[in-house]
């Protein structure tokens, strides 16, 4: 697909969504560059979060569809290699927030609501913010948007309390999968939060990334030898940051494919109980191996138990190479310098994921850039009704 002529990829509906992922790389260093630009105004707003309250920070990172997903990979990241001493990382769905706010937001607690949008104008994104402002007594915003013009960024401008970070203009993506917004926006947030490195150190990370994934994308061949196979299921799996990335994998198949590949995504011990009857001779199973060595054992130890069932169509490690590695099949990255840290290494895995989303979708005869044939499913969702919260 990548080395196919805008002619032959408009033939195919796929012209959108092709380019949109394989530019992905170069928007990483775009991203980068935005940061490091706005270093001393995002430090500053922290530091300004931090004055104003004697207790941890909360820190909810919200979206909707693939922008939640962003926070289902950094929290646990976060966890590890965050500011534990002032922040408190949750991870919550603007779907959820809106549906019961107090079971999501506390009131007493001092909060910054962190809002991940493409568009920006989804209803419940705008609602979140609304409700945050109004239940919560101390509430600031990091609005990371890929849309200047859309309500989250318009709100967010002259407001001291919302840091509006914007993403390259190339990642507000056009065709109806979110693929560059979505690695935009984590590599953002990652910049933000992640306290373990400093700039130099998390530079030379993207610089990692930019590397490995342009070897996924030369890899292409490869991938689509696994998607070549007789299947019709898709299961993805990893552990910490990347069984968040595995939800976001297997949206990608659902939603290219328009559900004509059926997907399921869980962590690497969660398989067994119960998910696991999902296996059968037309499935194919993506592990993301961690590159945390006491973790990466489990993600082997699924991948070795699958392999031996004997059952699967396929069953693929993804990842770096490590000290610990599947006997059987994989799917290594080997050009990088050095092993990234699991938050990173996620936005180069998401590349074989989309790739194997706009391969699966051209092999059942969809249209990548459109794949909802009865137009039930929307680039920015429709039909959403927000009811007035009163306490």
């Amino acid at each position: 697909m990548y080395q196919l002529t805008k002619e032959e990829l408009a033939r195919l509906g796929a012209e959108i969504t092709t380019s949109e992922i394989h530019q992905q790389p170069k928007l990483w260093q775009e991203t980068l560059e935005n940061y490091e630009k706005a270093y001393e105004r995002v430090t500053s707003f922290l530091a300004s979060v931090k004055k104003n309250t004697t207790s941890r920070v909360r820190v909810i990172f919200t979206g909707a569809g693939t922008s939640q997903y962003v926070g289902d990979i950094l929290v646990p990241y976060l966890n590890e290699y965050g500011d534990h001493e002032n922040f408190l990382f949750q991870s919550a769905g603007t779907t959820d927030i809106v549906a019961a706010p107090l079971q999501y937001l506390n009131p007493d607690d001092t909060t910054i609501l962190v809002s991940f949008a493409r568009s920006g104008n989804s209803p419940e994104s705008v609602a979140a913010v609304k409700l945050a402002n109004q239940l919560i007594k101390n509430s600031y915003h990091i609005t990371i948007t890929c849309a200047k013009e859309g309500a989250l960024a318009k709100a967010a401008l002259g407001d001291e309390r919302n840091l509006l970070l914007l993403m390259p203009e190339d990642s507000n993506d056009k065709g109806f999968a979110m693929t560059g917004s979505f690695s935009c926006m984590t590599l953002t947030a990652l910049l933000v939060f992640d306290s373990r490195y400093s700039l130099l150190e998390k530079s030379k990370h993207v610089q990692n990334m930019l590397t490995l994934g342009q070897e996924v994308l030369q890899r292409e061949a490869e991938i689509k030898s696994f998607v070549d196979r007789e299947f019709d299921r898709i299961v993805y799996l990893g552990s910490g940051s990347l069984a968040g990335l595995a939800r976001e994998a297997q949206l990608k198949v659902l939603e290219l494919t328009a559900g004509k590949i059926t997907t399921v995504f869980d962590s690497s011990l969660g398989f067994r109980h119960g998910p696991k009857s999902f296996v059968n001779e037309k499935t194919l199973i993506f592990v993301f191996m961690s590159n945390q060595p006491y973790t990466r054992q489990y993600d082997c130890d699924i991948l070795e138990e699958v392999s031996g069932d004997q059952i699967a169509a396929g069953v693929i490690g993804i990842g770096q190479p490590g000290t610990i590695d599947f006997s059987g099949e994989c799917f290594e990255v080997v050009t990088g310098t050095d092993l990234l840290p699991d938050g990173y290494l996620a936005l180069v895995d998401v590349l074989f994921a989309q790739t194997i989303s706009l391969l699966s979708s051209v092999k059942v005869g969809n249209t990548p850039d459109t794949p909802s044939p009865t137009g039930t499913v929307n680039r920015v969702v429709k039909g959403v009704t927000i009811h007035p919260y009163e306490q």
